[in-house]
């Protein structure tokens, strides 16, 4: 008797790794790069360099043209329809 189904642990791990990657990333990829650049930035900021002023400005900053250039780039992809 040949068992074609995955054993139930092994579903249940992929559907918990499905579940975040959906959650985290959804639809637009970019967004979730940009924000690990922007954290990332941030962190270099703060703990490298020691520039905590320019990280708290930065870090709204840096948010706000990420999602600047995702909205452009949906817009860009709506009129092609």
């Amino acid at each position: 008797m040949s068992e074609t189904k995955s054993p139930l642990v092994w579903r249940a791990i992929k559907g918990f790794a499905m579940f975040w990657w959906d959650f985290l990333v959804g639809d637009t990829p970019e967004l979730f790069i940009a924000a690990l650049v922007v954290v990332g930035l941030v962190a270099l900021c703060r703990i490298v360099w020691q520039l905590n002023t320019l990280a708290l400005v930065a870090l709204p900053v840096l948010c706000v043209l990420a999602l600047g250039v995702s909205l452009d780039r949906a817009r860009r992809v709506l009129r092609k329809k």
